[in-house]
């Protein structure tokens, strides 16, 4: 039996979600998104947790597809809701998203076909990005930007 695609876009539930914040040294590695939501922006490396799936297990698996580096998770940072809805206030999307600091232990980095580009950035860097909001919270709970 084929398993159901989840519909990502107007969902008939919350769908479980990883982030991770992939820190090493003064950088943060961040990601320009190339699918809503956030599309354009700069955010962080993440997707869906499988069925069966530890949390953690998927968001080291995630990194690794997304971005090609193979991380260590240091710990839980925020489980964020990101609810968007749309101009009838219905919802457009919903996710739970687990957001972790990690730090990278092997890897070269590469970018998958779900991400625009992918950098090391610093703080001075980040003046220059449109983050998404939720990037943008993650990075100050974690002191690396203050605004």
């Amino acid at each position: 039996m084929l398993e159901k695609e989840i519909k990502r876009k107007y969902p008939n539930q919350p769908i479980a979600a990883v982030g991770a914040i992939i820190k090493e040294g003064d950088k943060v590695l961040l990601v320009k998104r190339r699918f809503e939501p956030g599309m354009g922006k700069w955010s962080i490396p993440g997707g869906l947790v499988e069925l069966g799936e530890r949390v953690q297990d998927a968001v080291v698996r995630e990194v690794k597809e997304e971005v090609g580096l193979t991380v260590k998770v240091e710990k839980l940072i925020d489980v964020v809701d990101n609810i968007i809805r749309d101009e009838e206030g219905r919802v457009m999307y919903h996710y739970i998203i687990a957001d972790y600091l990690t730090s990278p232990i092997s890897g070269e980095l590469k970018g998958s076909h779900e991400i625009l580009d992918l950098k090391w950035v610093t703080k001075e860097d980040l003046k220059n990005l449109e983050l998404t909001r939720t990037c943008k919270r993650l990075l100050m709970q974690i002191g690396f930007i203050n605004e």
